[in-house]
């Protein structure tokens, strides 16, 4: 009997502690979570960030992040420009723009979050560029990355060459 039970402790023990390599699941604050966005023509931001996030800083190669967020949220300062960057990101038709890593790696002081962005049904290589600020059960990602409207199909007269977008993204352990 005594022969039985130490090696399935063992096992037990083991497989309990595979688990401690993995990231850690972080909840995002969406009340909290900010997405902005800034180009030649319009400033503004998104709402209703939703993301599903694996993260530990000591292995971010483990790492996996995805997330999306309501196209129609977008608002910018004027109304009019508001309805334009909707209409011209299709936010009627394509309802939902996402974030899917394929990698994510330490890069510099911070970190890169390798992946698919689809926007306005095209998807395309995108790399975010983040930190994370660790506060035991909590923590904050704060992120940028720039877009090229025009290689997701948006070329209407007034687009902007180029997009930065700014993520500031509070979570908690979930």
């Amino acid at each position: 009997m005594k022969k039985l039970i130490y090696p399935a402790l063992i096992a037990v023990v083991v497989s309990l502690s595979a688990f401690a390599y993995f990231a850690s699941d972080w909840k995002v604050k969406s009340d909290a979570a900010s997405v902005k966005f800034t180009s030649s023509k319009a400033d503004g931001q998104f709402t209703g960030l939703k993301a599903e996030i694996q993260f530990d800083k000591a292995q971010p190669e483990q790492s996996k992040i995805s997330a999306t967020i309501d196209a129609t949220s977008l608002k910018t300062n004027f109304f009019i420009k508001t309805n334009h960057a909707k209409d011209a990101i299709g936010a009627d038709k394509y309802a939902t723009i996402k974030f899917v890593s394929t990698s994510v790696s330490k890069d510099g002081n911070g970190y890169a979050a390798k992946g698919n962005l689809t926007l306005k049904g095209a998807t395309k290589p995108a790399v975010i560029h983040f930190t994370f600020e660790d506060k035991g059960s909590e923590g904050v990602f704060k992120g940028q990355f720039q877009i090229h409207p025009k290689e997701f199909g948006i070329d209407r007269a007034g687009t902007p060459d180029d997009v930065d977008i700014e993520l500031v993204v509070p979570v908690a352990k979930g």
